[in-house]
C-alpha cells in the first residue's frame, strides 16, 4: 500500500512537470580518457564527440580504477567497499555477487514510475546465482554477458558461449558491440512513446581479447597490432552509440533524454591513450580514475558544449538520477555520492574527500588515494593478510599538478596525516565479507557453468 501511493503521488508530480525524461546511461569499458576526439585522438569518435558538443565535458569525472567496484557503485550510489565490491573484480566462477539486499537505480526508478528499465551488454555484477543477476535487481530487460572479456565473435569464455536475454539464454549471434546496439534499439522501440524509460548500456568495448571485425581495422591502417584493434574496437563502439542516439532522435525524444556516457576507468596501459594523466587501469594515479565523461539533456539545460571541472564520479549516478525521476524518499541505505546535475549545469560543488581503493592483486597490498581539495594522497601498505611491512606514501598538489609529477611528501606530513586519517574513516566501512582478489581463483569458485547459465547449488572452496 505505501510503495502504490508513492508511486502515485510520484505520477502527479510527472503530470504537473511534464514527462519524465528518459535515461540512457552509456558505460565504456577500459577506454584511454585521450581516445575521444574531443580529446584529440585519431581515432574517429563523432557521436561521442557529439554528447561533448552538444552536451556538457565532465572535466573531472571518476570511476574505481577496475571494472566491477565502477559497476556497483554505479548501481547504488555507494562505495562498494561497504559491501565487499571494491578491492577486486568478480573473475569467472566466483560465488559472489552484489548483495541482493542493495538498492540499485533500476529498483528505485521502479518505485519513481519507469516501467521500462533496461540494461544491454556486460552485467559483472555476480553470476553463479540468480539472485545477482540483472532480473533479480531491478531490470525488467536484458541482453548481454553475465561475465566479462567473452570472445566478440562467438560469445564463448572458458568454453561457454556467454549470449543471455532475460531469464534466459540467447541464440542472437553477431559481433559483440552490433549486438548490443541491436538490442538497445529494440528495447527502445518497445517502450511507448508516451512512456519513459530507463537504459544502461555497458559496452564490452574496447576491453579484451583485442577483436575487431575487417572494415573497422581497414580505417586505421597507420596503427600496428592491439593499438589498431583497440582503435577499430572504439569506432565501432562510437558507430553504435550513433545508432542508438539517432533511433532516440527519430522518436522525437532526443531533447528529454538525459544521456551520461564515460568509462568504467581508466585504459589499459602501453595500448590505450590516458594522456596527460600518470598511469592507467589498475593503479590510483589519475590515469586509472579521472575517466573521459560527457553528459546531455537539452530539456534539463545540459547543453551548449560547456566545460565543467567540478569533481564528481561513478557514485553521484544514482543520487542524480533520484533528482532528475523526481524520486522522494530516502533509501534505507546510506548513499555516499551526491546529486551533481546542478554542477552539471556549472554550479559549485563543495569539496569533498574522493576515496579511491583496490587490493586486487597476488602481492597482497592495499592501494589507497583521496583527493581533499587540491591536495591527493596516495597511500600504498600491507593487506591484513600479508605479514610484510609496507607503506609507502605520495602527495601531490593536484590543481597544479594533474600529471602527478611532483610528490611533497616530505614538506607536508601534517597534510599527509589528515589525509590518512580520512582515508582510515572510509576503510571503517569495510564489509567483513569481500570478494576475494583477482588471482586467489580457487577461492569461493565453483565448476564451470553451462552456457553461463546460473546455479543455487554450486559448492566451493572457502579456503
Amino acid at each position: 500500500m505505501v510503495l502504490l501511493l508513492t508511486i502515485s503521488l510520484q505520477a502527479c508530480i510527472k503530470t504537473d512537470a511534464g514527462q519524465q525524461p528518459n535515461i540512457l546511461i552509456i558505460l565504456a569499458d577500459d577506454l584511454g580518457y585521450a581516445d575521444v576526439g574531443f580529446h584529440g585522438s585519431d581515432i574517429n569518435t563523432p557521436n561521442i564527440d557529439r554528447l561533448a558538443k552538444n552536451g556538457v565535458q565532465l572535466e573531472q569525472f571518476y570511476s574505481a580504477p577496475m571494472c566491477s567496484p565502477t559497476r556497483a557503485g554505479l548501481m547504488t550510489g555507494r562505495y562498494p567497499i561497504r559491501f565487499g565490491l571494491m578491492r577486486a573484480v568478480i573473475p569467472p566462477h566466483r560465488e559472489f555477487g552484489m548483495p541482493a539486499e542493495e538498492f540499485t537505480i533500476a529498483e528505485m526508478l521502479a518505485e519513481a514510475g519507469y516501467n521500462h528499465r533496461g540494461i544491454v551488454g556486460k552485467w559483472h555484477l555476480g553470476h553463479r546465482q540468480q539472485k545477482w543477476l540483472p532480473a533479480n535487481q531491478g531490470f525488467t530487460y536484458f541482453e548481454g554477458c553475465h561475465n566479462g572479456a567473452v570472445d566478440y565473435f562467438t560469445q564463448v569464455r572458458d568454453g561457454e558461449r556467454d549470449w543471455q536475454e532475460l531469464y534466459h539464454q540467447s541464440d542472437k549471434e553477431g559481433y559483440t558491440t552490433d549486438l548490443i546496439g541491436n538490442a538497445s534499439i529494440e528495447f527502445i522501440n518497445t517502450v511507448p512513446l508516451e512512456e519513459p524509460f530507463f537504459l544502461y548500456i555497458p559496452f564490452t568495448a574496447p576491453h579484451s581479447p583485442f577483436q575487431a571485425k575487417e572494415e573497422d581495422l581497414a580505417k586505421y591502417p597507420h596503427r600496428k597490432g592491439k593499438k589498431q584493434t583497440y582503435a577499430a574496437m572504439v569506432k565501432c563502439m562510437d558507430e553504435n552509440i550513433g545508432r542508438i542516439v539517432q533511433i532516440i532522435e527519430d522518436r522525437g525524444q532526443l531533447d528529454n533524454t538525459f544521456i551520461l556516457f564515460f568509462s568504467d576507468n581508466g585504459g589499459v596501459n602501453n595500448i590505450a591513450d590516458n594522456a596527460p594523466h600518470r598511469g592507467s587501469k589498475l593503479t590510483v594515479y589519475q590515469g586509472g580514475i579521472h575517466v573521459v565523461a560527457a553528459v546531455q539533456w537539452p530539456n534539463g539545460h545540459l547543453s551548449g558544449g560547456k566545460i565543467v571541472n567540478e569533481r564528481m564520479g561513478y557514485i553521484d549516478i544514482f543520487p542524480t538520477l533520484m533528482e532528475i525521476a523526481g524520486y522522494k524518499d530516502v533509501p534505507d541505505n546510506e548513499l555516499d555520492g551526491i546529486s551533481v546535475l546542478a554542477a552539471m549545469r556549472g554550479g559549485r560543488l563543495p569539496d569533498r574527500p574522493w576515496f579511491t581503493y583496490l587490493d586486487q592483486n597476488a602481492d597482497k597490498v592495499e592501494h589507497f588515494a583521496l583527493n581533499s581539495n587540491d591536495w591527493k594522497v596516495i597511500w600504498r601498505r600491507n593487506a591484513p593478510d600479508n605479514d610484510s611491512i609496507i607503506s609507502e606514501v605520495e602527495l601531490f598538489d593536484i590543481k597544479r599538478d594533474s600529471i602527478e609529477s611532483i610528490n611533497l611528501v616530505e614538506a607536508n606530513q601534517k597534510v599527509i596525516q589528515a589525509l590518512q586519517s580520512e582515508i582510515e574513516n572510509f576503510y571503517e566501512f569495510k564489509a567483513e565479507i569481500q570478494n576475494p582478489r583477482y588471482f586467489d581463483k580457487r577461492i569461493m569458485s565453483g565448476p564451470i557453468l553451462t552456457n553461463w547459465q546460473p546455479t543455487n547449488y554450486g559448492k566451493y572452496e572457502t579456503k
